[in-house]
């Protein structure tokens, strides 16, 4: 795999395509656009038979040039990098950065392929290619430009082996926490393919790997038990804490499906759903005022030479409570 950095600092993990499949890919293309250049010269051929012969070699160069060096150039430029034997291989051309090839791109691999390849017939591209790290030819250094494989096979994923029954729970207590990912990777890879080594090897590198583990977690395997079940049993405990973690992602912490904490109630028991007390507003009882009520009519008093009784104000309907529905006499 090739490690391209694209313009915003991502590492892209590409194959690039070796000599076999390359060469394989330029003798498609090679056979069909020479099958359409002698196809086309002898049209031009029967069509030029009554021109004078300057004429007919400047038409010859010029066809030439169109078909074997203009063709291959407009089909990479249109297809961003896919020619027919490319396609047929599963190759694509790519820039360093993993972005599609441009028009200049490749016209400066065009150019540089009719040397490499149509003049030296492949030579000096075989070589070029043999000694670049990743398999390009000079028309790909000076394009800045990179052959991949767009088709990878799908790597078939192999589960690890469990541990012996009798094993499942006694590492429980282990501290995992220092273990690195590659030592990880390192057993895993060691328990999917531990049937296919030899068996003396195969101890040894679980033995290798056992004393590894053991330096990192501090805890010896049980006595009497081999290292390739004492690594089995370790990932497996590692694999039943991710599960645990993954699938209670709250257990313990208060933490709930939504990631809100919520609040201790009465007695420090949370109280129940999703929203604290304190969000809710609290309603205070509507005040509602006493009726006002009128003071009874009172009759308009008669003029009379003796002196009527003051009236007398009633303190209940002062006061603004209920009336009793009793009128005081004037």
């Amino acid at each position: 795999m090739s490690g391209l950095v694209t313009g915003d600092a991502v590492v892209l993990g590409l194959q690039p395509a070796r000599l076999p499949s390359r060469a394989l890919a330029v003798l498609i293309d090679l056979v069909v656009v020479w099958a359409a250049y002698l196809l086309i010269t002898l049209g031009l051929a029967v069509a030029t038979a009554s021109l004078d012969e300057a004429a007919v070699t400047a038409v010859s160069i010029a066809s030439f040039l169109l078909v074997l060096v203009g063709a291959p150039i407009a089909v990479e430029t249109l297809s961003h990098g896919r020619s027919l034997g490319k396609l047929a291989c599963g190759l694509r051309v790519v820039r360093d950065d993993g972005g599609p090839v441009r028009f200049r791109h490749a016209l400066v691999r065009g150019a540089m392929g009719v040397v490499e390849i149509l003049m030296t017939f492949g030579v000096v591209a075989c070589v070029s290619s043999l000694v670049s790290e990743r398999g390009r030819r000079l028309g790909d250094v000076f394009a800045g430009t990179l052959v991949v494989r767009e088709r990878i096979p799908a790597a078939r994923a192999l589960a690890v082996p469990p541990p012996p029954p009798w094993l499942v729970g006694r590492f429980t207590g282990v501290d995992l926490s220092a273990v690195p990912e590659a030592l990880w990777l390192e057993i895993r890879q060691y328990l999917t393919r531990s049937r296919e080594l030899d068996p003396v090897v195969g101890r040894r590198l679980a033995e290798r790997l056992a004393d590894e583990l053991v330096a990192r977690t501090g805890t010896p395997p049980p006595a009497g038990v081999p290292a390739d079940a004492y690594l089995a049993g370790v990932v497996a405990e590692r694999q039943a804490r991710d599960a645990r973690r993954a699938f209670a992602p709250g257990a313990g912490s208060g933490v709930g499906p939504t990631g809100f904490v919520a609040p201790a109630g009465a007695g420090g028991v949370p109280p129940v759903g999703p929203f604290p007390v304190a969000a809710l507003p609290v309603l205070a009882p509507p005040v509602v005022a006493p009726p006002t009520v009128a003071p009874p009519a009172v009759a308009p008093a008669v003029a009379d030479p003796v002196v009527a009784d003051p009236v007398v104000a009633d303190p209940v309907v002062e006061s603004g409570a209920r009336p009793t529905g009793f009128a005081p006499p004037a």
